[in-house]
């Protein structure tokens, strides 16, 4: 563990050369987000652990150290994929991990009166980004694709591919700074909606993403040219779903950094 946490300091520099999850815009939205909806106390804490880095910069570590392979083992933590109409646990889980499971262990991590603070630091910014990959859809994809990664579209006339829209092309052609689409999508959400959002398990989340994610399949074909109308009918779900990771992400937290706390316990409990 040691030279894992020594590598923390030298390997955000690099780029990564996998798969991308949400991208940089969409991930350091969620962080931005979840940062909003933080309680005083926890967001001290975490300011704290975070040598005062903010979330929305945290949040795109764990793709940055993908480029280095001592971190390899946190790969298959990103996504959880499918076979069909199968449920989760339904096939064995995946013994390498998945994105529940990396959720699972970073909460653990972080909880541990065993774990130190460069430890407790690493597995936060794990979870950070766990939490908004979560709610990518293709990250609930299906197995035999790759997430959709294997699904090839052009977009506006360029080569993509399904994950590929969904993780960054549609945002990066929205034009918006993380600041200005966390700030935006928070303005467009009552009360009333997040606190809807705040309702289910891990696995309920896990669900609506899958759900989603068929929906994305069923209504995409190979080779199709996606544009202007993909994304007049999509980007407002992307958007739900970001809105969706960053508020549910911070009622993760402020239940992490409690003393003990019942609720995360049973949140758990489940995995």
């Amino acid at each position: 563990m040691k030279n894992l946490i020594l590598a923390l300091t030298v390997s955000v520099g690099f780029a990564s050369f996998a798969a991308p999850n949400w991208g940089k815009t969409g991930h350091r939205t969620v962080g931005e987000i979840a940062a909003k909806h933080l309680k005083s106390s926890t967001s001290k804490k975490i300011s704290a652990l975070l040598n005062n880095e903010s979330m929305a910069v945290a949040a795109v570590f764990a793709d940055d150290i993908k480029s280095d392979s001592q971190f390899n083992k946190f790969g298959s933590w990103h996504y959880v994929n499918f076979d069909g109409e199968k449920k989760y646990k339904e096939d064995p889980i995946n013994p390498e991990g998945d994105v529940l499971q990396g959720i699972k262990a970073s909460i653990e991590k972080i909880r541990s009166d065993e774990t130190s603070n460069d430890e407790k630091k690493f597995y936060l910014k794990l979870l950070i980004h766990f939490v908004g990959d979560l709610h990518m859809p293709l990250h609930a994809g299906n197995l035999a694709d790759k997430g959709g990664n294997d699904v090839k579209v052009k977009w506006f006339g360029g080569d993509s591919n399904l994950h590929r829209v969904w993780d960054s092309d549609m945002i990066d052609d929205y034009q918006m700074s993380y600041t200005e689409l966390a700030t935006n999508n928070d303005e467009m959400v009552t009360k009333a909606q997040i606190e809807e959002f705040e309702k289910g398990t891990l696995l309920e989340w896990v669900v609506e993403s899958r759900q989603l994610a068929l929906k994305l399949y069923s209504e995409t074909h190979q080779d199709e040219k996606l544009g202007y109308k993909y994304m007049y009918q999509n980007f407002p779900i992307a958007q739900n779903q970001l809105e969706k990771g960053g508020v549910r992400l911070a009622l993760i937290l402020n239940e992490v950094f409690k003393n003990k706390s019942k609720w995360l316990d049973g949140f758990l409990a489940d995995l």
